[in-house]
This record gives structure tokens, C-alpha cells and sequence, in this order.
């Protein structure tokens, strides 16, 4: 092995003439170096150069120095190798610590190892091994990474920071951990200044009290706001909101989704669904609309009452949820079934209200009145009272015949018996129709009658058994052909068995089968616009 000392003031007069370049040449620059030596056997076409006590040795290249302690240059291939300490500097703020450097001129790409840590402003980037592009100034690493700034740390297998726009680029076992939150992502990119995380693929953030989740979507981590698409979802306490695209800000306690939307209470086992939805945490209430529809269950589980309108609002905490269903609400249980303009359903007291021309059908029979409330047991959840205020009017169709059974009267009030309508009683001015047939199902007559007061029982299978007059009992029965058509019916008669909701199924009018979605709120259309720019599907590199 042979080698050749040489006196560093003999070598720099020597570099001065050899390797002296401009700033902006293409060749690697040497600015300070205590001694050089050349070992052809390890290092083949290469100089050694050592630092001294004086200072580290020292290159540069296109406005980036390098110090470390020995370095390997190749003037041939203008590559260098730096070992030790090194430092990296590219203008006055990009700056990189490592125990070794491979720097390429030609191509302006580094391969740091060994404790690497990248700084740039308010940034630094840790990792075993990084490759840093000069050309499109980007760093990068292969072998997991942790950046972090003053409000976050993010990890991963694969990261990649660019130096202008001072973006990061994650990609597999992404984690973000902030003192508020932390994110679990497959690929995401991060903006420092703003503090913005744009996502692509699954991906889970878990604050103080909410839980999100979508498979593409963008996070505010400084307002801990954010607008996820494709299968998401927020956890509020014991409430879940999902849907096709979900806003949620966690400073005002607040979500919004649209298209598809769910929202599950666990503690109320209640279901919500429709196309655009809100939740407000801190009031404990939720909004919907869309072809909306909330279904409870009763019973323990036995059975669930179901209600839609055009718009619901639910509000209150357990044991005191209100239901409020405005325009068009539709009520279906498998023993009951209704319609109105709106309900009002209050869990503590287990009343529920059809207010707004009002219709319920229970069984055979057809109820109206100007006001129908139905009031169950808050204990068992069972059907207990019905109750119908002003021009209470029941209907029955005739089973035998094709005439229809008719009780009227000012108020009507009904119990039920397992769920099932067991009698009503009907008060002030009752009338009735009522035909009337023997054992052997012949008919004998039409009871048209006045009285005080009329109690119906209703058989099992719901049809009018017994009827009982009251006071003041004006009437009797009479042959059918004894009373005109006009007389077989009331006045404002009307039989609407075609309008019953026969299964949960019906309880959607046909106006409400093809929707026009509304937008999402709490974000402002453009903003969505922007995001979902970002969240254009990109190359791979």
C-alpha cells in the first residue's frame, strides 16, 4: 500500500490550481481541509481529506457546504463521501446532521445515514437513512421516519418532505400524535405552515371526545376540524354519524354528513337515517332530512316504532329524548300506524302526539279526530292509552258485507292489552252504524243509533265484537233496506284503508323516492372544492 503525505499549505496552493471552481460550477468545491491523503487500495481514484483542530473539512457545492470530519472525494465522478460529524447547509435554513453522506454533483442527490436528522425552519426530520433530491428538493426515506414540528409528530415507513411548499408526503403505519389527537392513517400528506392533513385511504383520528373516520378526507389539526368522503364516520359519547361525505368541528361540538346518512344511539337504541344530517354534541340533539326516518325500539328489543317526516329533530339526554317529526310524518309500529302533519315524542313521558289532520289505523279499524295522542307505559315500553280530542270519527270495514261500521263522537279513548287495541270508549254526542249479524253470519240489520256514551271491545283478531250504549240511548235496528245510501254514512265520511302503511317499508311517500341531496353545512362549497383537488388520486413515485 502506498501513500503521500502531503502539508496542507502544499496542498492548497496544489487544490488551488486542481479543483478551484466557480460558485456555480458543476464540480463539488473543497473550501477547507487540515491534511489530504490518498489510498489507492481502499479508496481507488480517490482523495482523502481529514479536518484538523482548527475546523472540520469543509465542501461546497451549487449553495450547499457540507463539514465533517474525514471525507472521500471523487473528482472523476464528482462524487464525495463524508463520515463522522457532518452538517449540511443549503441557504439559511434547510440544515442536515448525519454520520455519513454520499453526495453525488452530478445528479444533486445525497444519501445521508446513521441518526439523521433534517432541519428546515420550524421542522425536523428523523431517520436512520434519507435521500435528499437537490433538483426537485425533496427528502425521503424507505425505512421508517419521524418529522415533527411544534404541533405534531408524524411517523411512517415511508415519508417524503418537500422544501418549499414545506409539505410532507406519508405513506404506510402513518401516525400523527398531537397532546388533542391522534391520527392512524395508510397515506396522507401534511402541511407544517397550516397545519393541514389531507387523506388518502383508510384512516382513523381519535381525540379527547370523538373518534372519526373515513378513506379519504382532509383534517384541520390546529382547529381540530374536518371533512371526510368514502365510508365515514364520527363517534360522539354513544352516538355514531355516518354517511357518504361528514364535516365535523370539534370546538363547536358539531357534525354534519350527507348522502346516505346514519346516526346510531347505542344508550337509546335509535337509528336515524336520511340524506343530510347534523349532530350537536353539546346540546345533545340531532337534525335530518332527506327521506329521514327514526326508528326506536320498544319492548326490549321485541318490536321498534318508526317515524318520518320531511324534516326530525331529536333533542335531549337519556330518559329525556324528544322526537319532533315537522311536514309530512308518517308513525309505524306493527300493532299501530298513523299519519299527520307532525309528532311530538317525549321519552319521559312516554306521549306521543299526531298533531295536524291526524289518522291512525289499529288493526281493521280507522281512527281520526282533530288531535290523536297515544301514551305508553315508560317502564314496559308497551302501548298503554290512545286518546283523540274533537270529532273523534272510527271506522271499520264491514267484513261480511261491503258496508263499513262507523262510531262517532267528541272524544274517544282507548286501551290497549299487549300492544293490541282492547276497547274504546267514545263520550258527548256518539253515534253509530253498526251492521248487525247472527250466529250463522246472516244479517239482521243496521243498528243506527244516539247516546251519551259508546264502549266498543275489539276481538283478537281486531274486529268489533260487543258494543255498548250508554244514556240516552235514541235508536235501533233497522233492514237495510229500510235506510237510504246517504244515511249509511256520516257526514265527512271517509274511509282512506288505502293509505295504510302496511309494513316500515310504505312509510316513504313517492315523492320522497328520488331526493335532491342537499349540501353539506359547516364547510363552504369552495373550501370542499379545494380539498377535493388535493385529494385528486396522485402517482406513485
Amino acid at each position: 500500500m502506498s501513500k503521500i503525505y502531503y502539508l496542507f499549505a502544499c496542498f492548497f496552493l496544489l487544490f488551488s490550481v486542481v479543483y478551484a471552481q466557480d460558485n456555480t460550477s458543476k464540480k463539488i468545491e473543497i473550501v477547507y481541509a487540515g491534511t489530504l491523503t490518498i489510498d489507492n487500495d481502499k479508496y481507488p481514484g480517490a482523495t482523502i481529506f481529514n479536518s484538523d483542530e482548527e475546523r472540520k473539512v469543509q465542501f461546497r457545492h451549487q449553495g450547499m457546504d457540507i463539514w465533517c470530519d474525514v471525507a472521500v472525494l471523487y473528482q472523476q465522478t464528482n462524487q464525495v463521501k463524508a463520515f463522522g460529524e457532518v452538517f449540511i447547509q443549503q441557504g439559511d435554513s434547510l440544515k442536515m446532521n448525519s454520520e455519513f453522506i454520499e453526495y453525488n454533483g452530478d445528479t444533486k442527490i445525497a444519501l445521508a445515514k446513521n441518526n439523521v436528522k433534517l432541519r428546515n425552519e420550524k421542522m425536523t426530520l428523523e431517520t436512520e437513512e434519507l435521500f435528499f433530491d437537490r433538483n426537485t428538493q425533496e427528502a425521503y426515506y424507505l425505512n421508517y421516519g419521524k418529522i415533527s414540528d411544534e404541533e405534531n409528530v408524524l411517523t411512517s415507513r415511508e415519508g417524503r418532505y418537500f422544501v418549499a411548499p414545506r409539505k410532507s408526503q406519508f405513506t404506510t403505519q402513518v401516525k400523527v400524535t398531537n397532546a388533542n389527537f391522534e391520527v392512524n392513517s395508510l397515506t396522507l400528506d401534511y402541511y407544517h405552515a397550516s397545519g393541514h392533513i389531507y387523506m388518502f385511504g383508510p384512516t382513523t383520528i381519535t381525540g379527547k371526545d370523538y373518534i372519526a373516520y373515513g378513506e379519504k378526507g382532509y383534517y384541520d389539526t390546529k382547529a381540530e376540524k374536518g371533512y371526510f368522503m368514502d365510508k365515514a364516520r364520527i363517534d360522539y359519547d354513544n352516538k355514531r354519524l355516518t354517511g357518504d361525505s361528514l364535516y365535523f368541528d370539534k370546538f363547536r361540538s358539531f357534525a354534519s354528513a350527507t348522502n346516505n346518512i346514519i346516526i346510531r344511539d347505542t344508550i337509546n337504541k335509535t337509528l336515524v337515517k336520511g340524506h343530510y344530517g347534523e349532530v350537536y354534541k353539546a346540546q345533545d340533539s340531532m337534525f335530518i332530512t332527506k327521506k329521514a326516518l327514526i326508528s326506536s325500539e320498544v319492548e326490549k328489543g321485541k318490536d321498534s316504532i318508526y317515524i318520518h317526516a320531511k324534516r326530525i329533530m331529536v333533542t335531549g339526554k337519556t330518559g329525556a329524548r324528544v322526537v319532533r317529526a315537522y311536514t309530512g310524518a308518517r308513525i309505524y309500529k306493527t300493532d299501530i300506524q298513523g299519519k299527520c302533519d307532525s309528532i311530538h315524542s317525549s321519552q319521559a313521558t312516554g306521549l306521543t302526539k299526531l298533531i295536524g289532520k291526524p289518522i291512525i289505523w289499529s288493526g281493521k279499524s280507522q281512527m281520526t279526530g282533530d288531535n290523536i295522542h297515544i301514551l305508553a307505559n315508560t317502564q314496559t315500553e308497551k302501548l298503554d292509552t290512545l286518546k283523540v280530542f274533537d270529532n273523534a270519527f272510527l271506522i271499520e270495514k264491514d267484513t261480511l258485507g261491503t258496508g263499513f261500521n262507523q262510531v262517532k263522537g267528541k272524544i274517544l279513548k282507548g286501551k290497549f292489552l299487549e300492544n293490541k287495541l282492547n276497547n274504546v270508549n267514545l263520550y258527548q254526542n256518539t253515534e253509530v252504524i253498526y251492521y248487525v249479524y247472527n250466529d250463522q253470519n246472516q244479517p239482521v240489520g243496521i243498528n243506527k243509533s244516539k247516546c251519551s256514551q259508546i264502549r266498543i271491545d275489539f276481538a283478537p283478531n281486531q274486529q268489533i265484537e260487543t258494543i255498548v250504549f250508554y244514556k240516552n240511548i235514541d235508536g235501533g235496528i233497522y233492514p237495510e233496506n229500510k235506510i237510504s245510501k246517504e244515511e249509511l254514512r256520516f257526514p265527512n265520511f271517509n274511509w282512506r284503508g288505502d293509505e295504510m302503511i302496511l309494513s316500515k317499508n310504505d312509510i316513504f311517500p313517492e315523492d320522497e323516492k328520488n331526493i335532491q341531496l342537499t349540501p353539506i353545512h359547516g364547510i363552504k362549497a369552495d373550501e370542499i372544492d379545494l380539498i377535493e383537488e388535493k385529494l385528486i388520486p396522485k402517482t406513485e413515485n
